[in-house]
């Protein structure tokens, strides 16, 4: 779909429902359903579904995110994700609501193309994953003088590669959000650029009301909620409005003043030998001590189910991971892990099931490892 169009008055006046899809993707026959604009989710660990947002729930949330990073007319808001992901659709919105600038960049990623979009086209605004941000940081590139502001989703940006951005003059600033929230929940401010970079707390976005479940986990409320889900029966697809007031998410995390800080997914944490091990907490172990070797796309840790144990882990990589890269990172990681935390042989998978946002499909992933 053209991204061009999406941001026409037209389509955000119009009333009925549109599916936003990848190619090669089949969307779902929207019979008597809402005119609502439907997005495909799978998150990294349950099976597809199709999340529908409002045009007001979408324009909200790009109103509320406009103000926090002081967006008007001059603008140019940059998009360099797919449409049919949240964060790239919620560039459009954005865009659309502060009557400003617009730029797609329409290329398949590369850093050095993507700066020479940047420069040419004045962006002043844009969002990344914290995939992109590690490939600008080791390429060395500069960031452009008229950028203002890097808005980092869709995972959680390591503080060193984050460190190193801002040292390049990239502003990134971290958010949190969800496609039930029609993009961002809470994002960094501009006064975080005074400061040395930090992943969290992240300044919570005003239009949202937050509490913690008594398992620890976030619950949302505001008027930039998803209305409803499609549900697959069969081979149809059936809507199912959204229940109450509140959306409880499987995100823990610490609210405090200054903000939230995410502490990882509730579904990351799983039984060994009758104990909690948050895998999460692995992964980021292991980031921290590839020194950059890894990306959060090239690895992950997969809990597979085992009889004694109630789950093995195994760490599984991309096969253009460097081996010796590999040897050294789990070496390292062994002599500091505790038993519960001991890791399996690892696996290498050609390529490792990922999103184009670079989320390892976890789902696929224990599939691929049950047939080998």
């Amino acid at each position: 779909m053209d991204a061009t169009l999406l941001k026409s008055d037209a389509f955000w006046s119009e009333e009925k429902p549109v599916a936003i899809t990848a190619a090669g993707v089949e969307a779902p026959a929207l019979n008597e359903v809402p005119p609502l604009i439907f997005f495909r989710t799978s998150g990294s660990t349950g099976g597809p579904k199709w999340l529908g947002l409002s045009r007001e729930a979408l324009l909200l949330s790009a109103r509320v995110v406009n103000a926090h990073l002081e967006v008007d007319e001059a603008s140019v808001w940059g998009l360099a994700l797919p449409i049919h992901h949240v964060g790239g659709y919620g560039v459009i919105a954005r865009a659309h609501q502060a009557n400003c600038g617009f730029s797609a960049f329409g290329k398949a990623w590369q850093v050095h193309d993507y700066l020479s979009w940047l420069e040419s086209a004045g962006v002043t605004h844009t969002s990344l994953v914290p995939a992109q941000v590690h490939d600008l940081v080791v390429a060395g590139l500069h960031a452009p003088e008229a950028l203002r502001a890097v808005v980092v989703g869709g995972g959680e940006l390591a503080e060193d590669i984050g460190s190193a951005a801002r040292k390049l003059g990239w502003p990134v600033l971290a958010s949190y959000g969800m496609t039930e929230a029609g993009s961002q929940v809470a994002t960094q401010g501009f006064d975080c650029l005074q400061q040395p970079f930090i992943k969290a707390p992240i300044e919570t976005l005003g239009h949202w009301q937050l509490r913690l479940e008594d398992d620890g986990c976030l619950a949302i409320a505001g008027k930039s909620l998803f209305d409803g889900q499609l549900v697959q029966e069969g081979k149809d697809w059936h809507y199912q409005p959204r229940e109450g007031e509140w959306f409880v998410t499987r995100d823990r995390v610490k609210l405090g003043d200054a903000g939230i800080t995410p502490l990882g997914r509730d579904d990351l944490r799983v039984k060994v030998l009758g104990e909690l091990v948050d895998i999460g907490a692995i992964e980021e172990r292991l980031l921290e001590l590839s020194g950059r070797r890894l990306k959060r796309r090239g690895f992950v840790v997969a809990a597979v189910p085992d009889a004694r144990a109630e789950h093995a882990l195994v760490p599984v990589f991309d096969a253009a991971v460097d081996p010796e890269a590999i040897r050294e990172i789990l070496a390292a990681y062994d002599e500091e892990a505790s038993g519960l935390e001991r890791l399996q042989k690892h696996v290498t998978l050609y390529p490792l099931p990922c999103s184009e946002l670079g989320k390892p499909q976890r789902g696929r992933v224990l599939e691929l490892l049950a047939e080998l």
